[in-house]
């Protein structure tokens, strides 16, 4: 399911009119004064695998980085506009997700290539989250070299081989997930987003959490009381081995579910939507894997 479509901000007035103040001011570094190809990326999920793709080669601004932030509440600033004239390629996630970077780039006279994301996945699905989808993933990842050795030939071989060797870690932790899935395929689980739901697919896990709570949850709305206590009903009667929950946007009613998860002795295994701070795509995922192999085979 699509979640808060269009709840991010572009102040395109502020934009217009700061802009050329910050670019007169340079306040700080902006991408590729280290040299290397200048990138931009909504999060930095994107922005990490493109530098597993790009290397010393690229130098990436990830607009949404931080682990504290809600992506759907996310406002674009002067910085980010300048940013973005001044990138040579645009990795965004697409589908819906963050749409003020194709706003803001649709007010650039020139603007740069842009890759979605959503679109290369190509699921057929109604769930933008496709980094939790890994062979969507790696469809990304190659899309990126091929891209970057469009942009700089020369090391066209080096983006190739580098994507190459990312898409092999990604298939490993692929392998992972079919272990979950020979282990505990046809498990219960309950969710409180849909922002896992590819990951889950792949590992061959139910998801029982009544449709109207992750919706109403997803756009910030009321869930019925009758539709809370069917949720919390899942884990007292013991019908799921896990509770897969987004930390990274709570409330009240997620809160419950969790305090009931935890209260009958279901683990809760957490997911969020930008990296950690200090770690890499791969690391990040094989730590959801790892807990959620963990919490569904015990």
């Amino acid at each position: 399911m699509g979640r808060r479509r269009g709840r991010v901000g572009v102040v395109a007035a502020l934009v217009g009119l700061v802009v050329p103040l910050a670019a007169a001011c340079s306040p700080a570094p902006t991408p590729g004064e280290t040299g290397g190809l200048a990138v931009v990326a909504s999060t930095n999920v994107w922005g990490n695998i493109v530098n597993q793709v790009g290397g010393s080669l690229v130098s990436v601004t990830s607009f949404i980085d931080s682990p504290s932030a809600d992506p759907h509440s996310y406002e674009a600033n002067a910085r980010n506009q300048l940013a973005l004239k001044k990138a040579v390629l645009v990795v965004a996630n697409g589908g819906g997700y963050d749409d003020f970077v194709d706003t803001m780039l649709a007010g650039l006279g020139s603007p740069p290539p842009v890759l979605h994301a959503f679109a290369i996945a190509n699921t057929g699905k109604d769930n933008e989250h496709v980094w939790y989808d890994l062979p969507a993933v790696r469809a990304v990842a190659d899309q990126i070299a091929i891209k970057l050795g469009t942009i700089d030939p020369g090391n066209a071989a080096t983006f190739t081989a580098n994507a190459k060797t990312f898409d092999g870690q990604v298939t490993d932790l692929e392998r992972q997930v079919a272990d979950i899935k020979q282990l505990a395929g046809g498990s219960a689980v309950a969710v409180t987003e849909s922002v896992p739901q590819y990951l889950l697919d792949l590992a061959g896990l139910k998801n029982l959490t009544p449709p109207e709570f992750s919706a109403a949850i997803e756009n910030e709305t009321d869930v019925p009381p009758a539709v809370l206590a069917s949720t919390l009903a899942l884990f007292s009667s013991h019908s799921v081995r896990a509770l897969v929950y987004n930390e990274q946007t709570t409330g009240p009613q997620t809160q419950a579910v969790q305090a009931a998860a935890k209260a009958a002795g279901i683990p809760v295994v957490t997911v969020s939507e930008t990296l950690p701070a200090g770690i890499g795509y791969v690391e990040w995922m094989q730590r959801t894997i790892t807990a959620l192999h963990e919490a569904v085979t015990r």
